[in-house]
């Protein structure tokens, strides 16, 4: 009876809540991101994704094993494999302070993924955390541990329910051929419905939320009843791009966030497993801030809980290297062009304080100093350039050593002289980027601008030749601008970012409007690439956005 009164309660709240939309929709009222709340969010910057679901037992990808699955082994996956589930050793408070640590600002939790299991003591089905031998709240850990850790709290939520899928007789599939029955699909509305309204009710202010999937009416309800309930909640997936397993390429003045896995899978995978390593994760952290976008990083929790010892040394690595350069990625936004080659920027407007971030430098031997030449930016009078982490008045062990950092306005840019003088592990190799602090900075130039268009392939007689498109948007005043293309073979949606090697093309000079083609003379046929435009200004390098085809 306790379960029968719940739910019509929730349903008479149901109705009484898309009555009040109804009458707002009427009004031309629409409830969406506000942008105070936006820019709440860009300052985040970084965050923590945990995948995590009974399905972890088995270490294969979470959900996706039903779609296609037959009767048999989604009967043992829906009645048999929660019996076993039983996350013991789940440590939510020791999870939100290694996130804390790591630089994360919030965690996103799967609050249900597509399955339809649901982590949390729900009255809507009996397929939940609640009727395993855990028996407890999981969520409600999570959430606690998170908000004590002064950290922002966001649920993953997946529209598109297998499991409601299976008990109504529906093939189980993420694209459906024909639709959904109309008797059927207002179940399946009224169920996201309540289970929304549960997760705005049972937890208090939700900062984020994600939506994953059930694109058109399943989601758009959802959404309504989180902005309802809660209007000050950022929709992430849903409301603004988020690349998934990539960055964007271009600089953008909108919201976004990328959500990429350490390793090939979203949940834990304890074999077969390839990790990026800790230095690869900073270098994609790096560019998502500069591009001015938020970066959520993944974590599969084993069965029981626990973080697999592979993520949790990324994690710490990450936070060895956030605890040095926090400041270069929290709260910062895109400078004028992302990059210079291996020099990456952020900025703090306010404040006119310029991050230069040097990356992929892995034998920087400490003590050792090194120039380098900042071309997009000029100091003024009452500059000062140091190193994060660092004094510049000691190199340890030898006293007379001048660790302090120079610098000079020159006509070509900003000449810097500096020296790694800081010992982050025992053997004094730290591998990872070191961040320069300019301050009182200035835009030295307006940058050039180039689109990459989409390729196209050329039959000549019977041969097929693929060429590459680009546009020179803008030439930034000076005629000596040469402009072609980076390419590299497309690793895979998932392996994508593995690797930021790239081939190039000739550079041929164009005016400011011109659209050009060049042939990258590709061997390689059945083949996907990735592309994008350059164009080589005298001063520094700008790209266009990447783009993908097949060959």
């Amino acid at each position: 009876m306790k379960r029968v009164s719940s739910i019509l309660t929730l349903i008479f709240i149901a109705n009484l809540v898309f009555a009040q939309i109804k009458e707002s929709t009427e009004a031309n009222f629409i409830n969406h991101n506000k942008s105070e709340r936006l820019e709440w969010f860009r300052d985040l910057g970084f965050g923590m994704f945990i995948h995590f679901s009974f399905d972890s037992q088995l270490g294969m990808v979470i959900s996706h094993s039903m779609a296609g699955a037959s009767d048999d082994y989604l009967n043992r996956f829906i009645n048999e494999l929660p019996k076993t589930f039983n996350p013991k050793d789940f440590d939510a408070t020791e999870i939100a302070t290694l996130a804390k640590l790591a630089g994360m600002k919030y965690i996103v939790f799967t609050t249900k993924h597509h399955s339809g299991f649901c982590m949390w003591d729900t009255e809507t089905t009996d397929f939940n955390i609640m009727n395993t031998p855990y028996k407890k709240d999981l969520l409600a850990e999570y959430v606690d541990a998170t908000r004590a850790a002064g950290l922002a709290v966001g649920f993953y939520f997946s529209p598109e329910d297998f499991n409601f899928l299976h008990e109504n007789g529906l093939q189980v599939r993420r694209r459906h051929v024909k639709p959904i029955p109309e008797n059927i699909m207002k179940k399946y509305l009224e169920l996201n419905e309540l289970q929304n309204m549960e997760l705005m009710a049972k937890y208090g202010d939700i900062d984020i939320m994600f939506y994953d999937g059930g694109e058109g009416p399943l989601q758009e309800k959802c959404k309504e009843v989180v902005w309802e309930l809660q209007p000050n909640i950022i929709v992430t997936r849903g409301a603004m791009k988020t690349p998934e397993q990539t960055v964007l390429g271009v600089i953008s003045e909108d919201p976004w966030e990328a959500n990429l896995t350490m390793g090939t899978q979203w949940a834990y995978k304890p074999t077969n497993e390839i990790y990026k390593t800790g230095s690869r994760l900073i270098e994609i952290l790096i560019e998502t801030r500069a591009k001015g976008g938020n970066q959520l990083l993944n974590v599969g929790p084993k069965p029981n809980g626990e973080l697999p010892i592979e993520q949790e040394a990324n994690l710490r690595e990450l936070a060895a290297w956030n605890f040095i350069n926090g400041e270069a990625i929290e709260k910062v936004s895109p400078w004028i062009l992302s990059n210079e080659n291996n020099i990456w920027f952020t900025w703090k407007p306010q404040e006119k304080t310029l991050y230069a971030i040097i990356a992929k430098i892995p034998d920087w031997k400490k003590g050792a100093r090194k120039e380098f030449i900042i071309k997009s930016a000029q100091i003024t009078s009452n500059s000062k350039v140091s190193v994060l982490g660092q004094s510049g008045e000691l190199l340890e062990y030898k006293p007379t050593a001048d660790a302090s950092t120079y610098f000079e306005q020159k006509e070509d840019g900003i000449h810097i002289s500096c020296m790694r003088a800081q010992r982050i592990y025992n053997n004094s190799k730290w591998h990872n980027p070191i961040v320069l602090k300019i301050t009182n900075a200035e835009p030295a130039l307006d940058p050039p601008v180039i689109e990459t268009l989409a390729a196209e392939k050329i039959s000549q007689g019977s041969i097929d030749k693929l060429y590459f498109s680009g546009k020179l948007i803008k030439s930034s005043n000076s005629e000596s601008i040469k402009v072609g293309f980076q390419f590299r073979e497309y690793a895979g949606f998932v392996e994508q970012l593995y690797s930021d090697e790239w081939q190039e093309t000739k550079a041929i000079q164009v005016s400011e409007g011109d659209e050009f083609k060049l042939q990258p003379g590709i061997k390689k046929e059945g083949k996907t690439y990735q592309f994008r435009a350059f164009v080589d200004h005298p001063k520094l390098r700008v790209y266009g956005d990447i783009v993908r085809v097949g060959f």
